[in-house]
């Protein structure tokens, strides 16, 4: 009887944690259609942009009485294809800087949460490290964003520059040379997870 009883417990305490971690630990993808990415840079003739409202990515945090426990999952991933400028001419010497005849993707992964730091108003500055994928050269990089909190929808507001170079991606020409872009980029993100 007390072996049985004994069991029981085990399996209930079990099962009780479990669930208690189930309910921390929740889980939000992307919605692309609420979200954008848009890619800024300088020329010697004018400043550009190209952006891409076609993404994927998952969240996946812990929510605790005091807020944001702990981010374990952030991903994103979209098709280098996808940024779009609204110039042909520029969006073919964009891709052919990315390579993506070889390279059909762009994504971050997390590696760690640096930290998190509530601002009010269910709003949080966070800092995390990860690996940027970019022309099939991965790098780990650290970003910075504002989180903000409400019911079912979370959203990462940043921006993050980094070097075409630092990824062997040599900065795109036109018109056999005349205009060269610069080699640094802002790369802008406003995106929503929700359940």
């Amino acid at each position: 009887m007390k072996t049985k009883l004994k069991y029981s417990i085990m399996l209930m305490s079990l099962f009780l944690g479990v669930t208690f971690q189930q309910l921390q630990a929740q889980v939000f993808n992307l919605n692309s259609s609420n979200s954008t990415l848009i890619v800024e840079g300088t020329s010697n003739v004018h400043d550009w942009d190209i952006k891409s409202d076609k993404q994927t990515g998952k969240l996946q945090l812990k929510i605790t009485a005091e807020g944001i426990d702990e981010i374990s999952v952030l991903e994103f991933e979209l098709h280098p294809e996808n940024l779009k400028s609204g110039k042909s001419g520029m969006d073919r010497n964009t891709y052919k800087a990315l390579k993506t005849d070889k390279h059909k993707k762009i994504s971050f992964s997390l590696k760690k949460t640096n930290s998190i730091k509530s601002l009010g108003n269910n709003k949080y500055s966070v800092s995390v490290n990860g690996d940027l994928l970019i022309a099939g050269v991965k790098k780990p990089v650290d970003i910075q964003f504002e989180m903000t909190v409400a019911g079912n929808r979370i959203t990462l507001l940043g921006n993050k520059k980094i070097k075409m170079t630092s990824f062997n991606i040599d900065p795109p020409k036109a018109l056999m040379g005349t205009i060269t872009t610069g080699d640094e980029v802002t790369v802008k993100f406003n995106s929503t997870f929700t359940k």
